[in-house]
């Protein structure tokens, strides 16, 4: 068996990583609402742990951002994965003593540590030549695809291991996960940036941001991302509460994070073929169908239907709306932009995972839903009008 190319070793180790990070992340979506609402005086702060992994993601993404431009991405992601096992001890402690808040802050802990892992994509790029970045980016992809599994799994299998405490045994994996990113990420070889290129940062932001380009990219993004927090993250609550037992709520999770990533191997082409806009389009449509099949009822199939159409309208506006985005800044404004952006993004979600609780309890599964559509109705009407303005701007530019 041939050895590893120096770009496959690299894109080997991100990807490992990446896989890690989302078992991770896909653990505490499935487990983290169903522990908020045992040990919670308030039950509508159920979902606020899970809502506090996006808060932390959104408060580091930047500061990850400039902290790597300056040490190195090797070392922040390092830096990242230690945070990360921090959060899964506090969360330990959290869930053994019955304390919400304790608990709370240990997820906080570990969307901090996502801020340094959402870098891991941008990572896999910068090591890949040319040739090899199709490739590169289709085993992220499959990271994706086996965490989604892995995590509801993992939880699902070690949920009774520390009995009579539920729930204790997946925050063990999840500092052993986290702790296993920081050594291997050890093995990449990421060159660190040019003095030329850290010298230079382009135009401001406020300037980059006035360009409708920019908007509907950011617009796009941001209400994939809202709606499929707001949605996922009440529909561990609401099997919960329509009696369904975890293991089926394990299945959902995992089907809904398989369908955020997998469709990741063919969207690349579909956007190529047809373009960012119709993709965005087509992502929507499908955000907006997920709403009536969850309406129609409380079985496992709805549920099962509902989250693996919501997982690929994601996949269809997030990973357009990105690929739209590159045309808004130059080379030397990526960095900063991914930054703002990714925490225009997750700042979004956050308040969309908080709310979710407070809407479940305080009102109903259905509202949850209805409150999904004017997000979704906003993005169509931003995204046909600039598709309007690109196609008046055509025959002028022909003139």
């Amino acid at each position: 068996m041939p050895a590893l190319t120096r770009d496959q070793r690299n894109v080997a180790v991100l990807s490992t990583c990446q896989m890690l990070f989302g078992t991770g992340r896909s653990l505490i979506v499935a487990t983290s609402p169903l522990i908020g609402y045992s040990i919670a005086v308030d039950k509508s702060l159920a979902t606020l742990p899970h809502a506090l992994v996006i808060v932390g993601t959104a408060l580091l993404t930047l500061p990850a951002a400039l902290l790597m431009r300056r040490i190195g991405r090797k070392n922040g992601f390092v830096i990242g994965g230690i945070i990360g096992a921090l959060g899964g001890v506090v969360c330990m402690y959290g869930v053994l003593a019955a304390d919400f808040w304790l608990f709370a802050f240990g997820t906080l802990l570990f969307g901090a540590s996502a801020g340094f892992a959402q870098h891991y994509r941008f990572a896999v790029t910068d090591v890949a030549s040319a040739a090899f970045r199709s490739k590169a980016i289709s085993w992220v992809l499959a990271a994706g695809v086996v965490a989604g599994f892995a995590g509801p799994e993992i939880a699902k299998l070690s949920k009774d291991l520390f009995l009579p405490t539920l729930f204790l045994g997946p925050y063990l994996f999840l500092i052993l996960i986290t702790l296993l990113s920081s050594i291997v990420v050890l093995f990449v070889d990421i060159p660190n940036l040019s003095p030329k290129e850290a010298a230079h940062t382009g135009r401001p932001m406020r300037e980059i941001m006035r360009q409708p380009v920019f908007m509907v990219a950011v617009m796009a993004a941001t209400i994939g991302q809202g709606v499929m927090n707001l949605l996922m993250t009440a529909t561990p609550l609401a099997m919960h509460h329509a009696n369904h037992p975890f293991d089926d709520t394990a299945f959902v999770i995992q089907w809904h994070s398989i369908c955020m990533f997998a469709p990741g191997f063919f969207t690349g082409s579909l956007i190529k073929r047809w373009g960012e806009i119709k993709i965005i389009m087509m992502g929507l449509i499908m955000l907006g169908l997920c709403v009536p099949i969850a309406l129609a009822g409380n079985t496992v199939f709805l549920f099962w239907s509902s989250m693996a159409l919501l997982g690929v309208g994601w996949n269809f506006a997030f990973t357009a709306g990105t690929s739209l985005l590159a045309e808004a800044h130059t080379p030397s404004e990526r960095a900063k932009v991914q930054g703002w952006v990714n925490f225009i993004i997750y700042g979004t979600a956050a308040v969309a995972a908080l709310s979710a609780g407070q809407l479940l309890h305080y009102f109903s599964w259905a509202m949850v839903n209805y409150v999904a559509l004017p997000m979704i109705a906003l993005a169509v009407v931003v995204t046909l009008y600039f598709a309007w303005m690109q196609k008046s701007a055509q025959p002028a530019q022909g003139e």
